[in-house]
């Protein structure tokens, strides 16, 4: 057993253990090159998370780390497609959940962490739209410039 201090934001906390844990988080934080103290965060804040809304991972790619579904699409994916809809929020989730050919069950999952985390999903529906909008201006300017 390994006695580990994490210090996040200010309010430090001591946390013991095991030899494997320990391990992997070491191994971890080399891979990534991200702070063991830093990945210790991560790993509470997201297994909160998870606890709290079951159904719900956390995943890397090109664009960061980012709330998805398990076995399925990103939470802001969900959202953008939910948000396309028409009618109420109970007609939204069953067109999504018919679109994605998913169960309602799933779209309320992504919906209930998106309303308890609308920054973090704005923020990407934002920057997701910016990113189409940047590569349309591009397609636009090539087409022209081959016309």
């Amino acid at each position: 057993m390994f006695v580990y201090n994490v210090y996040m934001s200010s309010n430090p906390i001591t946390a013991r253990l095991n030899d494997t844990a320990l391990r992997q988080l070491e191994s971890r934080s080399t891979e990534t090159e991200i702070s063991r103290a830093r990945l210790a965060e991560r790993y509470i804040e997201e297994g909160l998370r998870m606890d709290a809304h079951p159904g719900i991972v956390f995943r890397d790619g090109a664009s960061g780390r980012r709330a998805a579904l398990a076995g399925g699409i990103d939470v802001w994916e969900m959202i953008m497609i939910v948000k396309d809809q028409k009618g109420d929020v109970d007609q939204a989730i069953e067109a999504t959940a018919e679109y994605l050919e998913v169960s309602p069950v799933v779209v309320r999952t992504a919906v209930r962490y998106y309303l308890e985390n609308l920054e973090e999903i704005d923020d990407r529906l934002r920057r997701n739209r910016e990113a189409v909008d940047k590569h349309e201006i591009a397609w636009r300017n090539a087409d022209e410039a081959l016309a």
